[in-house]
């Protein structure tokens, strides 16, 4: 019996006979016109079937080849060794794609999208038996001229199988969050919950849950839509957490840096110094402390590892920190540009400001590509924010909207998505407080404090960058890309990764000062 939704290969809208499809081909062959019909496409896919042993079938508005191939014992491979393939030409089909992904290593699978009209949507995603395969594809396919002046991009591609969880009691504790999402959610694996930056028995308010696979993640943020599941009585917000960084395995070999977590806020940079030479005295270079975390520096990569090992699970000012190896952006610029295509912004160097000592802008401008999700997955080539006007014809219909129904590309500038971000979380609007001072040329300097009362303790009150700016409008996105970070580092990145205008350097133009 044939399973529901599933059509086996070749067949295409206008298909007839086999043979017929084999006369086709073979006058396409010869030259006898450039389209190709659905019968030839058909003949084509038949022949590459018959080459490869691959099998192939539809299903779900997607087209796989493989899956595994012929011959294949034991699980898929890891994650990791599938990369997302963009700009593929809408009448380009599996016969010509094999071949040209074949020469990076061997085939597992590859998913190419379909439109119910029969053409490819544009991408798919190619995985292959190793990560070295993937990413010899990424260096060698990505820009490649697939066809006279079509350039395809190339990727790498992960499963996101995390989910944001928002609007969660600040009194439950890691082993409540995890039972209620495995009472409801099949699949869970993990929940990971970060405690409050001043109470340390109390959550912020979110988590993320990790699930055991992508397809069960999706399930279970179907499951858990806003107004038909209600834990603990409360309405919750839920959306697909933000990837994690990839970085490749011989970059992190290199890396001396630690990320320190789950610190007390009244911890200092000299106290994290102190504790961490203590296994072995001056090892540590220097550290970079930001409200509730921090980054350690050493010397030598062997000290941060063995650090890493010791200082993990300690505690410090009554906190029991949690270290990991950073994962490390580039130091040249505010962004790197990863194998992968994906771009993402440093913590210490969030935005660009024109250097006033050269009077040249540092700032890139719109990256040349940024990464989205679909379905859950990194993909490259979102829709950028449009900065277009548009005449308004007469009889033209206007519908009243709210702005948090849109989504995040709709925004251009931080100050929307620390509002965005706070409507989420079911928060208050924030609040800017501007202050002013002179600075030593007489010029009139700019900072915004940023309230959100609905996270407000004696403690941590409000959020002030440690730069003044030069105009209101600049101090308040600093202001407000300065909150997002230290509300949430992870999905600060998310919000900022969808900004497509330029960033300014904080390192220019913006005047240093004590708080």
């Amino acid at each position: 019996m044939r399973q529901r939704g599933v059509m086996p290969w070749p067949r295409l809208p206008g298909d007839s006979a086999v043979a017929d499809m084999h006369e086709e081909n073979k006058a396409a062959a010869n030259g006898c016109g450039k389209i190709r019909s659905g019968a030839q496409n058909g003949a084509a896919l038949l022949a590459l079937m018959e080459k490869t042993g691959y099998s192939m079938v539809q299903q779900n508005g997607q087209r796989k080849f493989g899956g595994p191939p012929p011959g294949w014992e034991g699980p898929p491979p890891p994650r990791g060794c599938e990369v997302f393939v963009g700009k593929i030409p809408r009448d380009m089909y599996e016969d010509e794609l094999v071949p040209v992904f074949e020469r990076a290593g061997k085939i597992y699978e590859l998913r190419l999208m379909m439109e119910f009209t029969g053409e490819n949507r544009g991408y798919a995603f190619v995985m292959y038996t190793t990560k070295e395969e993937a990413q010899l594809a990424i260096k060698i396919l990505n820009n490649y001229e697939i066809r006279p002046g079509k350039f395809i991009g190339v990727c790498v591609s992960l499963d996101n199988c995390r989910l944001f969880i928002g609007a969660i009691p600040k009194d439950k504790k890691k082993e409540e969050i995890l039972s209620e999402m495995k009472k409801v959610t099949e699949g869970v694996v993990d929940v990971i919950v970060y405690p409050n930056a001043t109470d340390k028995s109390k959550n912020r308010g979110f988590a993320f849950v990790e699930y055991e696979s992508h397809r069960a993640a999706a399930m279970a943020r179907r499951r858990l839509i806003p107004g038909t599941f209600q834990p603990w009585g409360h309405t919750i917000q839920v959306d697909w957490a933000d990837p994690e960084k990839v970085v490749d395995e011989e970059t992190m070999q290199r890396v001396k840096v630690l990320y320190v977590r789950n610190l007390m806020i009244s911890t200092t940079e000299e106290k994290i110094k102190a504790e961490f030479n203590k296994f072995k005295p001056g090892v540590v270079e220097r550290v970079k402390k930001l409200r509730d975390y921090a980054f350690v520096h050493f010397f030598h990569r062997e000290d941060a590892v063995a650090a890493m090992s010791v200082m993990n699970g300690k505690c410090i000012d009554g906190a029991s920190i949690e270290v990991t190896l950073a994962k490390p952006v580039n130091k040249e610029s505010s962004w790197k540009q990863h194998f992968n295509g994906q771009i993402s912004p440093s913590s210490e160097n969030l935005l660009g400001f024109p250097n006033k000592e050269d009077g040249t802008q540092k700032s890139l401008g719109k990256p040349a590509s940024l990464s989205v999700r679909l379905n859950g997955q990194h993909s490259p080539g979102p829709p950028e924010v449009e900065r277009s006007t548009y005449p308004i014809f007469p009889g033209i219909k206007l519908t009243p909207i709210s702005m948090y129904s849109l989504k995040l590309n709709h925004f251009s500038s931080a100050v929307m998505h620390l509002d965005y971000f706070c409507h989420k979380n079911s928060w208050a609007p924030p609040e800017y407080c501007l202050y002013s001072t002179t600075g030593q040329d007489g010029k009139i300097l700019l900072v915004y404090k940023v309230l959100i009362s609905s996270i407000a303790d004696d403690s941590q009150s409000y959020f002030m960058p440690e730069k003044l700016c030069t105009t209101v409008e600049d101090a308040k996105e600093l202001a407000a890309q300065f909150t997002l970070l230290h509300l949430a580092p992870e999905q600060a990145y998310i919000t900022l990764l969808s900004l497509n205008a330029a960033w300014w350097d904080s390192k220019a133009n913006c005047t240093p000062y004590l708080i």
